[in-house]
């Protein structure tokens, strides 16, 4: 008689806070990350080479972010009615299309500047609907005491695709042309659609059954508009994403062409922002200040710097240097804003609540990067960007003043009711005496 005995079961790599689905989602943004960075290159060197300007870059630009504007709101609650992973596949499926669309064009000599905008704008159009969806899933899969270390390990991995991506993207258009970058964009839609169709929703309780659109964006707003915290930090990023969102997107290629030596240097320079914000959440992975957004918004201040290194405009090392650090400081904001809508937002209005900060967040970047081409010729160039950077320090300043912004305090998850009341301390903290309010 032959017997077995049963293989002792083998360790897991990962760690517990890595589970299927957020394993899957680090993959898919990994992914996306690597083609996406590259084509936001890659689509201004094409308007360049098909005879645009400045502006023209500047409309190709707004086309895409106009739709993301006019359709986030709608993005978030049909993330918070329908499987959120459904919604991410359909948005990357027309991403996938109106990029590859875009490429063939390129390639193929034909593209025109309205052919640009309007794929540009299908492409808007997608990640309006994506955005909430996925930021829902990614906040819904992560819980525990480690839930600020897997968003910075998330983050460094998106963060450290754009690295790669943006470098290979300006290589490739400087060795190949930007249609080539862009069909690899598509591609990389079509990958990330692919993992995302795998992902589990089965942990999300189901949605209870009516009430009506009209009525969840209005539940939305009332759990955006009841903290002071979130819509401040809102209302400043409206203005700060737009400005240097702008300077990204117009100024950048056109300083690089001018004065750094084109694509290439322009592609170095956004993977040394990339670079910085890998560091940024290396540092997060285990740095857990209690005060997050005090913290966070203390190291947006250093976000202004690459838009003023433009106006000099400084070589490209110094340059490189400049967006290393402010890519690091940006990124320490980053998980500390996402450590607390975990903390604070209920799990079933995530998305919505994540469309309005999106919608916020980028309101105004289609009106700055279309009016990005008229500044340069009213003011000049080196005074636009000058301007980008004051007012990124003027409103980061402002949001400081907001108490809540300064006394939001990480809780451990033991103490913590999804969505209580913002900026309470844990029990057995107190705030600091020091501080009383505004």
């Amino acid at each position: 008689m032959v017997t077995t005995s049963r293989a002792p079961d083998r360790p897991s790599r990962r760690p517990a806070w890595a589970g299927r689905n957020y394993t899957l989602l680090t993959a898919a943004a990994v992914v996306t990350g690597l083609g996406s960075s590259g084509a936001l290159v890659a689509a201004a060197f094409a308007v360049l080479e098909a005879g645009g300007d400045g502006g023209d870059v500047g409309l190709v630009a707004a086309a895409r972010t106009a739709p993301l504007v006019v359709f986030l709101l709608i993005g978030g609650a049909v993330a918070d009615r329908l499987p959120r992973h459904r919604v991410m596949v359909a948005a990357n499926t027309l991403n996938c299309l109106s990029q590859g669309l875009f490429a063939l064009l390129v390639l193929t000599g034909e593209a025109r500047l309205w052919h640009m905008a309007l794929l540009a704008a299908l492409g808007g159009t997608g990640q309006a609907f994506f955005a909430p969806a996925a930021e829902g899933m990614l906040l819904s899969t992560v819980t525990g005491e480690q839930a600020g270390k897997a968003f910075a390990y998330f983050r460094m991995g998106m963060q450290g695709a754009n690295i790669g991506g943006a470098a290979l993207g300006g290589a490739l258009i400087a060795a190949v042309g930007p249609g080539w970058v862009l069909a690899l964009d598509a591609l990389a839609f079509a990958v990330a659609g692919l993992l995302r169709a795998f992902l589990d929703v089965g942990h999300i309780p189901a949605r209870a059954a009516g009430g009506g659109m009209l009525h969840d964006l209005r539940e939305g707003w009332r759990e955006f508009a009841s903290r002071r915290w979130l819509w401040a930090i809102v209302v400043q990023f409206s203005v700060v994403n737009a400005v240097i969102g702008a300077a990204d997107a117009v100024y950048g290629p056109l300083v690089a062409e001018d004065h750094l030596g084109g694509a290439r240097a322009w592609g170095t320079a956004l993977a040394a922002f990339g670079a910085g914000t890998v560091l940024g959440g290396l540092l997060m992975t285990r740095w857990r200040p209690r005060r997050l957004l005090l913290v966070g918004t203390v190291c947006v201040f250093p976000f202004a710097l690459p838009a003023a290194a433009l106006a000099v405009p400084l070589p490209l090392p110094a340059l490189a240097a400049v967006m290393l650090l402010g890519g690091a400081s940006i990124e320490v904001f980053g998980v500390s804003w996402m450590t607390a809508l975990h903390q604070e937002i209920p799990e079933e209005k995530l998305s919505r609540v994540s469309a309005y900060d999106w919608f916020g967040s980028v309101s105004m970047l289609p009106l700055a990067t279309a009016l990005a081409g008229p500044a340069e010729q009213a003011f000049g160039r080196t005074a636009a960007l000058w301007g980008c950077s004051a007012l990124t320090v003027l409103l980061t300043a402002a949001v400081l003043a907001v108490p809540e912004v300064r006394r939001l305090t990480r809780r451990p998850p033991a103490a913590t009711a999804r969505g209580g009341p913002a900026g309470a301390d844990a029990p057995g903290e107190t705030a600091d005496p020091r501080e009383t309010p505004a």
